[in-house]
């Protein structure tokens, strides 16, 4: 595997300048400036073992593999409303105002452009930042000719993509998403089966751009735009931020299933009062977003090889929308289990997270990623990348690995194998018998 090093700017394009974004980019220039650090990214904290244990090689990964430094990082996006980033993130009240005025300068420099938007597909938003056009292909090349404007503008040798805007209607997969040609033709004809978040996908994977899903949208995950990546040499990831209540259903299921505990009911609900939890409040929304979470526990549990274990375990979601709680999620969980000769047990977790402080180091490492991917000569589905996401992409044959541990595991060996370093089992056999 040839890889390239990283090389001029790199622009970050973000669809949705809300909270996450916002908190995101404010927290990129705060670290440059040397007043916060990146906890929570792996690529900037976490570390990675090389070759046996006895070897002591463990370097942070950003020294492991070429990432582009923050210095070459160039921020950029859409949305509805028209504000700067500075703006943005004041009125969001993720982070301390005396934060935001720190890094006030560069967060109202950065290009918000006008989104595209449906109010039939997102009908809890309003905003007046909007583009109009004849029909969904001519939004799709008005997004590109923002991009070439953009990068021309700001010096910009690549590009990364990540959807940061809301939750969009439920949609499932249907026939104008079976091949590109069908897509494009559903483009033209303003096909009711095209969202916002594949107008954005499709015009980013056309220039070769690597696109990642934030949301539970369906967005990237259709055949029309895996054609279309893996014609473009382009990666693609997705979807929907692993973030709150479904990351720790993917650090504990795990623990549960390992130890052979059953389960007879996992009751899970939220509160939230940011934008987020305003869209969510629409049924039609609630469904892409329920759909997305569900799926984990069966994913992790296996029910069809443990029947005894987990065949009949009831599992319940609820969202609430609760605008006191602001960007503030609070993620209760009642877990009925049952161990030796099936006698019951119970676990209740109360977790009372930040959604956008959780999701901002993801976006950063997916960007970095991603990018490295590209490099890397790597395209289409980027399931390494599933340790990222709630509801990851693989291929239709495939069922998703939601297990954080394994996840963990792909992700750091996909690392060594492009780096060409040893791929780690963790068998030990090797320090016995030598």
């Amino acid at each position: 595997m040839k890889l390239l090093k990283p090389k001029g700017k790199l622009g970050v394009l973000i669809p949705g300048m809300g909270a996450v974004a916002s908190t995101f980019i404010a927290g990129v220039e705060a670290i440059k400036q040397g007043v916060a650090k990146p906890i929570g990214s792996m690529t900037q904290m976490g570390t990675i073992r090389l070759g046996k244990r006895t070897e002591k090689r463990s370097p942070i990964i950003k020294d492991f593999v070429p990432l582009v430094d923050f210095d070459n990082l160039v921020f950029g996006g859409w949305d509805i409303n028209k504000e700067n980033l500075y703006e943005i993130a004041l009125r969001n009240g993720v982070l301390e105002e005396k934060l935001i005025d720190s890094v006030r300068e560069p967060l109202e420099d950065y290009t918000v452009m006008k989104g595209v938007f449906d109010k039939k597909y997102v009908k809890k938003l309003d905003g007046d930042w909007v583009k109009s056009g004849t029909n969904k292909m001519d939004l799709a090349k008005q997004i590109m000719d923002d991009i070439h404007s953009y990068n021309s503008e700001n010096n910009v040798t690549n590009n990364v993509m990540v959807w940061c805007g809301s939750t969009e209607i439920f949609l499932k997969s249907s026939d104008v998403h079976s091949s590109l040609k069908k897509f494009e033709k559903g483009l033209k004809k303003n096909d009711p089966g095209i969202a916002p978040s594949m107008i954005y996908a499709y015009a980013a994977l056309k220039m070769g751009i690597p696109y990642a899903n934030g949301s539970p949208n369906l967005s990237v995950d259709i055949p029309a735009l895996s054609e279309l990546a893996l014609q473009n040499n382009t990666p693609i990831a997705g979807k929907d931020f692993k973030t709150g209540q479904t990351l720790m259903k993917t650090i504990l299921a795990p623990g549960l299933r390992a130890r052979q505990l059953g389960i007879r009911g996992w009751f899970s609900t939220n509160i939230l009062g940011n934008r987020d939890g305003e869209v969510l409040d629409d049924p039609d929304s609630f469904k892409t977003k329920e759909e997305s979470k569900l799926s984990v526990l069966d994913s992790v549990l296996q029910p069809e090889l443990y029947p005894e274990l987990y065949k009949d375990l009831y599992h319940k979601v609820r969202i609430n929308y609760y605008p006191p709680s602001g960007d503030n999620k609070e993620g209760w969980d009642n877990i009925d289990i049952f161990g030796w000769l099936g006698y019951p047990m119970q676990i209740k977790i109360d977790f009372l997270c930040r959604d956008s402080i959780l999701a901002a180091p993801i976006v950063l490492d997916l960007i970095l990623f991603l990018d490295l991917a590209q490099r890397a000569g790597m395209k289409g589905i980027q399931e390494w990348l599933s340790f990222y996401f709630k509801s990851p992409m693989t291929l239709p044959e495939l069922y998703p690995e939601h297990d954080l541990f394994v996840q963990l595991a792909k992700l750091k060996n996909t690392l060594r194998h492009i780096m060409g370093e040893e791929l780690i089992t963790h068998l030990g056999l090797d320090y016995y018998t030598e």
